[in-house]
């Protein structure tokens, strides 16, 4: 019984020494910012399963590209990330009801979320791809094909403006794949991101996606939407921090680092002048 007491009092003591190092080093921490958050020292992320940019680790803890962006940016200001996964049409409701500091996810810099959000500066852009088996990469190389893609996107109307009856519309990206698998599209036009990530996973085997080289003709080939991290609009504090350390996270490097590590183009990280998708 005495050894007993004795191991107790042991790891009683090592439980002890390990929380007043922890203490001691978030102590020790200095915030690059000062602002304020729904639940002090942590930073609540509402995202839905969205791969390469979210996705959700079976420890609880948030992956993908947003949820790289998002640990840097925590390191920085001295927070832990507490994700909350919802579903897509869910995620900006939790950050409009207070529910959650941040939304993440892709979301793109629009007109219409910068009246009701806060936007941050890009962090990185939704490059338009272009999947084929021939590797094309270009616009005009689109011509005379049978060419799919998902509705909704900001290259479909220009598309159907370039290629009339040879585009046909798609309601998702599977649905896509499946054609173009089976050799009723020839080529596919879609998400850069979303393409290369199914290919980690074994998705469209035989298919090169290559990001689309700028053309007038379609504007989402010159001027990709810009993504961002959203915020509530009224907490301006959060945003100038946002800002502040993704802008020092393009600077440094270290952006155009995230997307190569996830296997996406560094060249998305060239944004540009924050802009709108009108």
């Amino acid at each position: 019984m005495k050894s007993n007491r004795r191991l107790s009092y042991l790891a009683g003591l090592a439980v002890g020494f390990t929380t007043i190092a922890m203490a001691a080093r978030a102590q020790d921490c200095a915030p690059a910012h000062a602002f304020t958050t729904i639940t002090p020292s942590k930073l609540t992320v509402a995202i839905y399963e969205a791969p390469p940019f979210t996705t959700a680790r079976q420890d609880g803890s948030i992956g993908g590209t947003d949820g790289d962006i998002l640990k840097k940016i925590a390191a920085k200001e001295c927070l832990t990330i507490a994700p909350i996964v919802v579903d897509p049409a869910a995620t900006i409701q939790y950050v409009l009801s207070g529910k959650a500091d941040i939304a993440a996810g892709d979301w793109y810099r629009t007109a219409a979320r910068a009246k009701v959000l806060g936007l941050s500066y890009p962090t990185y852009l939704d490059q338009m791809g272009i999947y084929s088996r021939t590797g094309i990469s270009t616009v005009g190389s689109l011509i005379g094909q049978k060419v799919g893609a998902v509705s909704g996107y900001l290259w479909v109307a220009e598309l159907q403006k370039l290629l009339g009856a040879d585009l046909k519309l798609y309601p998702n990206p599977v649905a896509l794949a499946q054609d173009l698998d089976g050799g009723r599209v020839d080529v596919a036009v879609d998400s850069y991101g979303t393409g290369v990530y199914a290919q980690k996973t074994g998705g469209y085997p035989g298919i090169q996606i290559k990001v689309a080289e700028p053309d007038e003709r379609v504007q989402a080939s010159v001027q990709p939407a810009q993504a961002n991290l959203l915020f509530a609009k009224n907490n301006q504090g959060l945003g100038k921090a946002l800002d502040a350390d993704i802008e020092a996270m393009h600077k440094s490097g270290e952006l155009a680092d995230i997307l190569k590590a996830d296997g996406l183009d560094p060249s998305g990280a060239n944004v540009g002048e924050p802009r709108l998708v009108k």
